[in-house]
């Protein structure tokens, strides 16, 4: 094994090199797939059943290889996410980032992007893997999904090359009408 493939960024690269297309797997109104991440934002375990009955969750998961290092797609989507971030708690609604990293890396992206918001490491990917979000070239693809205070799926979106992340006031306009 050389020092490259021993790095955290070399073996989720591996991971994920092959191509697998995103689906909703999950119906909406259907109640998706716990889990329980570390937000290194809030330095805690975030369990996201705990979030049932306190009102609607945002959850982004996201692209970033390491901090400085962000799919060009979804760096400009991190920044208007954070800045929208007090939008979504004056809501009522808390927004969970994603991203497939190791918490050392999620430090580091933290620091670099001021992030505000909750970023939840998943460096295994499985949360990725249990929402149907995809994958290609070296890492998963971003999806953005809404819960309601019930925990029940009431928004997905994918990504494609014509519309990556949905925008925080599309979220917005999601979570106002639950």
């Amino acid at each position: 094994m050389t020092a490259a493939s021993s790095t955290p960024l070399a073996a989720s690269f591996w991971r994920y090199l092959l191509p697998r297309p995103a689906y909703l797997g999950l119906p909406l109104g259907a109640i998706p797939p716990d889990f329980a991440l570390w937000d290194v934002t809030h330095q805690r375990t975030v369990r996201l059943a705990n979030w049932r009955s306190k009102g609607p969750v945002v959850l982004a998961f996201t692209r970033i290889f390491a901090a400085g290092v962000y799919c060009p797609f979804c760096y400009p989507h991190l920044v208007a996410m954070n800045q929208a971030y007090p939008q979504f708690r004056n809501g009522g609604a808390e927004v969970l980032l994603i991203a497939s990293l190791h918490p050392r890396q999620g430090e580091g992206v933290v620091e670099d992007l001021q992030l505000t918001l909750p970023l939840l490491c998943d460096p295994e990917g499985t949360s990725f893997r249990r929402y149907f979000t995809g994958q290609a070239l070296g890492a998963p693809l971003p999806a953005q999904f809404v819960l309601n205070a019930q925990g029940q799926l009431c928004y997905a979106h994918l990504f494609s090359f014509l519309h990556p992340n949905a925008e925080p006031t599309t979220l917005l306009a999601v979570v106002e009408t639950l």
